[in-house]
């Protein structure tokens, strides 16, 4: 078992974030604390892909005559970087939008308690 943990932790240490996250945006009324369980969220899902495709001992894909192109397996997988490239660009802009969507909420109604907005709108 102590094994599993020391060869995974990042895993581990992830999965608690992504928990923690999720938590935050099912539990809390705050919507200040529900956007940052969102950012958690969607750290923990990228670092995921991330910390996957890492290889230990392996190099960026480019041609390198010290590397013999018989072996690929020294060589690192870009798309998976690529794509969460693409992710993380997602992930500001959802973070942007929502910090918007939080400071007009805050205006009209000068609360960012949950209840207590839904109590005002009706």
């Amino acid at each position: 078992m102590l094994e599993l943990i020391q060869g995974h932790y990042a895993y581990f240490f992830l999965m608690l974030l992504f928990v923690i996250g999720l938590y935050a945006m099912m539990m809390k009324k705050n919507f200040m604390k529900k956007i940052m369980g969102m950012s958690m969220v969607q750290s923990a899902t990228i670092m995921v892909w991330i910390v996957a495709a890492y290889k230990h001992g392996g190099t960026v894909p480019i041609m390198d005559k010290s590397i013999p192109v018989d072996n690929p397996d020294l060589y690192i997988n870009p798309l998976p970087h690529t794509l969460m490239l693409t992710a993380i660009v997602v992930a500001v802009v959802t973070l942007g939008v929502s910090f918007a969507l939080v400071v007009s909420i805050y205006r009209n109604f000068k609360s960012l308690d949950e209840p207590t907005i839904l109590k005002r709108m009706k």
